[in-house]
């Protein structure tokens, strides 16, 4: 049996080493043969000397060039480059596997021929204390919706993951990551994943620690940026992928909404208003319930609504450009926040 690990990488001299280190510090079946595959976007911060030097102790690891340096490139070289694997793990630089995690990923399959995707649990490791709000304000159902796989408590099938393992004949199935797609190209590969039959599962008991950098501004690009690409997913599919997904948007055309309210009379106006009353009171339960200081809380207050306004106008121009106006996606969205 042979596993193939695909690691997209720019510019992360500073944990690329933990990375490989976990990864080969796995647990493995029996008779499982070892490939890894680092792409990379032709990094300049002393990355690719760090690798060069990991593949010494680590004979089975290759570097492959990622010209294009952007995500879906970087998934699908490393998904081509192992002709002959069953299965295909999918990791991020600053996600340390737990040393059960390729082991115990590969039993869902061997339990379950109707899995297709299986993924595990994240332990978020703060860079700085922005990170840490966001990390904690996306781990909460109010922050994120329900049914979405960072809230879950328990394993369970779901719509999709992160850091997912899939079988190799999934792609021969159903092709590969969607190109065009700079965000989201995950949940568009998952929506046809389980539009041709297969099922995700979220695996409770196999984690990752992930190491979270983040910044209001980076988060609220970030989020802009998914509900943007989430409407060219739509489109593509001809379908919307999830219902949570609507909520943010029609947040923000209620929002616009009020602002013309007062028209209507004194009385329509604070009628109006109550959702948003309802809105403010949610935000400020969950932000005291989750927070452990008043400064944390005063954050998280702020966390909540960017999160959704981000996510709900970039949803709103998404709407604008590719069912209106018919175009194609901005340059402007294909540049990635980090």
């Amino acid at each position: 049996m042979k596993l193939s690990i695909v690691i997209p990488c720019r510019n992360e001299v500073d944990y690329i080493e933990e990375c490989i280190s976990a990864i080969y510090s796995n647990e493995l079946p029996k008779d499982t043969s070892l490939s890894v595959f680092i792409v990379d976007g032709l990094s300049d911060d002393g990355t690719r000397e760090k690798i060069q030097a990991l593949k010494i102790t680590h004979p089975s690891l290759v570097l492959i060039d990622n010209v294009k340096q952007q995500t879906p490139f970087a998934f699908n070289l490393g998904i081509l480059a192992e002709k002959e694997a069953d299965y295909i793990q999918i990791v991020g630089v600053r996600q340390i596997l737990s040393t059960n995690y390729l082991k115990k990923a590969i039993e869902v399959f061997q339990d379950n021929s109707e899995n297709w995707c299986v993924g595990g649990k994240v332990n978020n490791v703060y860079l700085n204390t922005k990170g840490r709000i966001i990390a904690q304000a996306m781990s909460t159902s109010f922050g994120m919706g329900l049914g979405n796989f960072r809230t879950l408590d328990k394993s369970d099938f779901v719509d999709t993951v992160g850091t997912p393992m899939y079988k190799k004949e999934v792609f021969e199935k159903i092709g590969l990551f969607d190109e065009v797609l700079v965000r989201n190209q995950d949940d568009d590969f998952n929506y046809r994943v389980t539009q041709a039959g297969g099922k995700i599962f979220y695996n409770n008991d196999i984690s990752l620690k992930y190491y979270v950098r983040a910044t209001f501004s980076g988060l609220w690009r970030q989020f802009f940026q998914y509900g943007y690409w989430k409407v060219y997913v739509n489109q593509k599919h001809s379908s919307v992928t999830t219902y949570r997904q609507l909520v943010p948007p029609a947040f923000v055309l209620y929002l616009f909404t009020v602002l013309i309210l007062p028209l209507f009379g004194i009385k329509v106006f604070f009628v109006g208003l109550f959702p948003l009353i309802i809105y403010v009171l949610m935000n400020v339960f969950f932000s005291f319930k989750l927070a452990k200081s008043s400064a944390d809380a005063l954050q998280l207050l702020i966390t909540y609504p960017i999160l959704h306004i981000s996510y709900g106008l970039g949803y709103v121009k998404g709407l604008i450009d590719f069912l209106l106006f018919k175009k194609q996606p901005s340059e402007n969205q294909k540049k990635l926040s980090r």
